[in-house]
């Protein structure tokens, strides 16, 4: 559904220690219409500004995009600004000397409440952006107006397929169109000037759960996409699709399939040679290209991150052993035809969870004297890799967090050297990193100025253990983990210990020499990616619901302002009539926010999203919130003996825990916090659980996973924790615990 506004349409159309749940239910978002502030309206008519727009987007294409570097500092073209996905910005207006002169230019609430995770493309002064259940946005980059949006109609109930929140990560543009994947896993091409549908193209098998959260990347006339679903049994592959008319051009899968059947190509057939014993295929096998592409046009590379195992637990995926091609790695394609040129696999046989989907830098780095054309990732295991991108040999890695499940990278085989102790097949392992990896998806950034790559860097263990009765559902996670490790502990001095574990900061890495040069320690973890600028900076938002700038030399913060909700998304700046101006999407989310238990920053209370844009002398005040907070309410007696109660904590923690939070503490905010139930929802329990009475706020129903028993002890369980909780928050409870505890017991009630 597309909406006009400004423009004549062209045409009518727990974390830690096991506190991460492994399965999710449905997750609900309520939605507001969303509605523009008031801002100063453009002089320039509609019809002139939608014919700029086609005439400003029409030129964009690879040529364009590759010398953007030098010949547009003032755009951000693409996902990573250029190409090689360093998101540096040439401009300097903006400096350390001016920074502390930053103030807001405008600010648009989006009137959604999952999590937002978009880079704004920004081409002559129109920004273009996507939201929460794949929705796009076109805005006035100077004042802000909405010039469209696009509404791509995702069915709420397939949010329950959507392991990490039903974010998107941004639009690509090209020749005059707009494309975006969406949550049902199909990719979409928009007229840039109307948002007008100009084809619409199925690129997921109908029914089976794979979703699209990664942005798009338009490379010689193809638009490629990868997906995402790894955890509920899906095969991984990304594919080419003609621009202009949305044809397939190309497919390429990341893990074999059926080895009883034809391989598609020679990667595939040796890919099986190192899967042994089981029928991974029956799981799909995983290797989902969910996030980081980037593109050399000079070598005609594109390069490709892919993501863990299906299941996680490779003792039940791949009993016999082996590496398991290609989870876990980088790939070298031929952007032509698809081909495999080479690869490069940083966990081999993967076991926790530790993709190599994370943001890829493409740059020139001087290594022993000598220039060398590298790509630069720090995956999930904590690793950071420089690798020749020409061929994929290793260089060099060294670990930019804590790291238990290898001891290092063996400089002769580029390979990892596991620590014996990290296996989990005979008894639980507190290993470092989490599922949530030492970086997640978050973007990094090089400066090319400092020679320093700035990594959003988390610091969370996490508790594996097998699960000896896991059995494949599709309806659920599938990782192989022992989800009764995930209940987080119940009692205060137990939890302050556990949430005092968790960390994440700014790390300013030197690839040359691999160590880390400054770090910028943050209160709380999964806090945004990050932009570096020729004027010395690297903006950051953070999860305590502030946007900061720091020194690019020496990591001093310089500037910063509060903005009320939590920021994981990475700015980008651009420039429009000799100003500069930083931009930045706003809206607390994402796997972390929903499934760590943590509770969240006092200071980010707003549950609905937001774009800001920041200039110097910027003068827009945002409202200041008005927060009441609120007890957590007494629920209905129950008489449920303490085993059905602790079948409904195993169930919650299989089934639920993804969404509302282990141990029934809804962290992220915009889903329901169970524990506040009112009492006509534990009255209609059933009929939302299992009958999907709420299936258009995102909540499936599961009748198909859950017995009337079965739902009515989990009930038990949100009532059993419920009553613990209010126990818990009793007396001093608020003033002696860590501040972040004490927020577990109140929620906070927000009006703008």
């Amino acid at each position: 559904m597309n909406k006009v506004f400004g423009i004549k349409p062209a045409a009518t159309s727990w974390l830690a220690i096991g506190l991460l749940s492994l399965t999710a239910i449905g997750c609900g978002d309520s939605g507001k219409e969303t509605a523009a502030p008031e801002t100063a309206s453009a002089e320039t008519s509609a019809d002139s500004r939608a014919d700029h727009i086609r005439k400003t987007t029409a030129t964009i294409n690879g040529t364009r995009i590759q010398a953007a570097a030098s010949s547009e500092p003032g755009n951000w073209l693409a996902h990573g600004r250029t190409y090689d996905e360093q998101r540096y910005s040439p401009l300097k207006q903006i400096n350390t000397e001016t920074a502390s002169d930053l103030g807001l230019a405008w600010y648009w609430d989006t009137g959604t409440t999952r999590g937002l995770e978009s880079t704004p493309i920004v081409v002559d002064g129109v920004m273009y952006n996507s939201g929460s259940w794949s929705m796009v946005w076109a805005h006035d980059a100077v004042t802000g107006e909405l010039l469209w949006e696009y509404d791509p109609q995702v069915p709420r109930e397939w949010g329950v397929y959507a392991c990490c929140d039903v974010v998107n990560r941004g639009v690509a543009l090209w020749q005059g169109k707009v494309y975006v994947g969406t949550i049902d896993g199909r990719l979409v091409a928009l007229d840039a000037a109307t948002g007008d549908v100009v084809w619409d193209v199925k690129t997921t098998p109908e029914g089976k759960p794979y979703t699209i959260t990664g942005a798009p990347r338009v490379v010689k006339g193809k638009v490629i996409i990868g997906n995402g679903g790894a955890e509920y049994g899906v095969r991984g592959y990304i594919t080419a699709y003609d621009a202009d008319t949305g044809d397939e051009e190309w497919r390429f899968y990341t893990v074999p399939g059926d080895p009883t059947k034809p391989f598609e190509n020679p990667a595939m057939e040796h890919a099986a040679s190192t899967w042994r014993g089981g029928e991974w295929w029956k799981v799909g096998g995983g290797g989902t290209v969910w996030d980081s592409m980037a593109f050399d046009p000079e070598l005609d590379l594109l390069y490709v991150g892919t993501g863990n195992g299906s299941p996680w637990n490779r003792y039940i995926r791949s009993p016999g052993g082996g590496d398991n091609l290609y989870v876990s790695s980088i790939l070298a394609i031929d952007p032509d035809n698809g081909a495999l040129v080479w690869h490069y696999q940083t966990t081999p046989g993967d076991s926790w969870d530790y993709t190599a989907t994370q943001h890829m830098i493409l740059a020139e780095l001087t290594i022993d004297g000598e220039p060398r054309d590298v790509l630069m990732q720090a995956p999930k295991n904590g690793f950071f890799y420089v690798i020749d991108r020409k061929t994929g040999e290793f260089i060099s890695a060294e670990n930019y967090v804590p790291v238990t499940w290898a001891t290092h990278i063996d400089k002769e085989t580029g390979r990892p050297v596991e620590n014996p102790e990290a296996q989990y097949a005979n008894e639980t392992k507190l290993v470092f990193p989490a599922p949530y990896g030492g970086h997640n998806w978050h973007p990094m950034a090089y400066n090319q100025d400092t020679g320093l790559v700035y990594i959003p860097a988390l610091d969370i263990p996490f508790a594996y253990g097998q699960d000896n009765a896991f059995k494949y559902n599709e309806r659920t996670w599938n990782t192989g983990v022992d989800v009764t490790q995930t209940s987080p502990p119940k009692d205060p001095d137990t939890l302050a210990a556990a949430l005092g574990m968790v960390k994440g900061h700014l790390s300013a890495w030197d690839p040359v020499n691999q160590k880390e040069v400054w770090r910028v320690q943050h209160e709380m973890s999964w806090n945004g990616g990050v932009l570096t600028t020729a004027g010395n900076l690297v903006f950051q938002g953070r999860a305590d619901g502030h946007f900061a700038a720091y020194a690019a030399d020496t990591g001093e913060m310089v500037w910063e302002a509060p903005v009320h909700v939590g920021i994981i998304a990475a700015p980008v700046s651009f420039e429009v009539d000799g100003t500069q101006y930083v931009s930045v999407v706003a809206g607390w989310g994402g796997a972390y926010a929903l499934a760590s238990g943590v509770p969240r920053h006092k200071s980010n209370v707003l549950t609905e999203g937001r774009i800001l844009t920041f200039k110097v002398g910027g003068d827009v005040e945002l409202p200041e919130p008005q927060v009441t907070y609120l007890d957590i309410p007494t629920p209905p007696a129950s008489d449920a003996s303490e085993a059905v109660i602790a079948q409904g904590d195993t169930l919650y923690h299989t089934q639920c825990s993804v969404c509302h939070g282990p141990g029934v503490i809804a962290s992220g905010g915009s889903l329901p916090d169970l524990r506040y139930s009112s009492a006509a929802v534990h009255d209609s329990w059933n009929a939302i659980v299992r009958d999907g009475a709420y299936t258009g706020k995102g909540m499936a129903g599961f009748a198909e996973v859950l017995t009337v028993e079965e739902s009515n002890a989990i009930q038990a369980y949100v009532i059993s924790a419920t009553n613990l909780a209010i126990e818990m928050c009793k007396g001093d409870y608020r003033e002696n615990y860590p501040e972040t505890v004490g927020n577990a017991c109140v929620r906070a009630s927000v009006e703008p």
